[in-house]
């Protein structure tokens, strides 16, 4: 029995996808849920596994073709197969090529190439491996000459074009946005991270043993940043039209870095976690961006951000507004540096911050005061475990 694998309901306002990798090939076997490929939305990876037992009959897509929900992927025959239907399906996708080798043709550029008598052994394909897809047949079909491939000689240089994917594209879109819709400042801090690295130090063994998630930095900022939006309410809402949206929930997107890219997951009601919560949080966020496991509701509703660009050694930024929210901090680099202490100069591990506001909704007087605060609250962490 044939059974056909089509692209599934993509989540709420998502139409589209594209196939970000392929894992079958036509005449391979599956078992009942292994992974047939991986679609990706502008907002999240995901999985299409086979339904049942069976062998892929045929592909109808390959990899970076955009999809609709209920376009066809695959199809496939249900129950045990033979060796020789695996070769007979492999066989029918297969056109001869240049050399002597086969080349492989998914159904719509071999249909096509057939409509229209062209050899396509004499097309450089631009798809993966050098395959010929649609649209190099097609430009055959228009200019009546085989298309080039995707890197060009360019005198002696040379360029490969890449398709943007899903995500990337959202990515600029949004920051984009960010930019033309948002008055953006930055205001910039320093904190002395002495005495959260001397807390690190002595309890971080402890903890981990304790609570199975590593302490680190960002459990402080978050519940650094939580303390000080609960003080300044602006920096937490956000602008409908005319209207202004305050929120009395403080749920914080936390950027992290995952295959596809940037992705900014969210750590829900964050005021009601203590820093093992945090940290758990992060932890298991972290783990599914890595794995592309991040569904949708993972990804939205975040009132306010934190990035870490020190991560990757960055100093000093001006971090760009997730819109709707109004605000997001940038951490950097601990760097040891000299400081006047006390009226004595001594070496201190220091941290740039930086925070991007929306000037519509956030003062500068209001900007100031929240990354203050912020920095009171990393250099006397103490303050954080007495709620002070």
């Amino acid at each position: 029995m044939t059974i056909e694998i089509k692209v599934p309901a993509l989540g709420e306002s998502v139409s589209e996808a594209s196939i970000a990798k392929l894992h079958k090939k036509v005449g391979d076997a599956v078992k009942a849920d292994e992974l047939i490929c991986e679609l990706e939305t502008d907002k999240v990876t995901l999985e299409v596994n086979a339904p049942s037992n069976g062998v892929i009959s045929a592909l109808s897509v390959k990899e970076g073709d955009n999809v609709k929900v209920g376009d066809l992927i695959a199809s496939m025959q249900s129950g045990s197969a033979s060796a020789s239907l695996q070769r007979d399906k492999s066989a029918e996708f297969q056109a001869p090529a240049q050399g002597g080798n086969s080349q492989f043709l998914s159904p719509a550029p071999k249909k096509l190439a057939a409509e229209n008598n062209i050899d396509t052994s004499a097309i450089a394909g631009t798809g993966k491996d050098g395959r010929v897809t649609k649209g190099d047949v097609l430009e055959v079909v228009a200019n009546g000459s085989a298309p080039k491939a995707a890197a060009n000689a360019i005198g002696s240089k040379s360029t490969e074009r890449v398709k943007m994917s899903k995500l990337r594209q959202k990515i600029a879109e949004r920051l984009k946005e960010s930019q033309n819709t948002a008055a953006i400042l930055t205001t910039f801090n320093e904190v002395d991270m002495t005495e959260v690295m001397a807390l690190r130090a002595q309890y971080k063994d402890a903890f981990e043993k304790k609570h199975g998630a590593k302490l680190g930095f960002m459990s402080f900022f978050v519940k650094a940043c939580v303390t000080a939006l609960k003080e300044l309410p602006a920096v937490n809402a956000e602008i409908d039209g005319t209207d202004i949206v305050y929120k009395n929930f403080y749920d914080i997107g936390v950027a992290v870095g995952s295959p596809q890219g940037l992705v900014v997951p969210v750590l829900r009601e964050a005021d009601q976690l203590n820093l093992a919560g945090v940290e758990k949080g992060i932890l298991e966020l972290g783990v599914k961006a890595r794995d592309g496991k991040l569904t949708i509701g993972d990804l939205t509703g975040a009132t306010f951000t934190i990035s870490n660009g020190g991560v990757y050694g960055s100093l000093m930024s001006t971090p760009i507004i997730n819109p709707p929210q109004s605000a997001i901090l940038g951490m950097h680099k601990i760097q040891e540096r000299p400081m006047v202490v006390a009226g004595e100069i001594k070496i201190r591990p220091m941290m740039y911050l930086a925070l991007s506001y929306d000037h519509r909704i956030i003062d500068g007087k209001e900007a100031v005061t929240f990354l203050v605060r912020v920095k009171e609250l990393l250099e006397d962490p103490r303050r954080l475990v007495l709620d002070m």
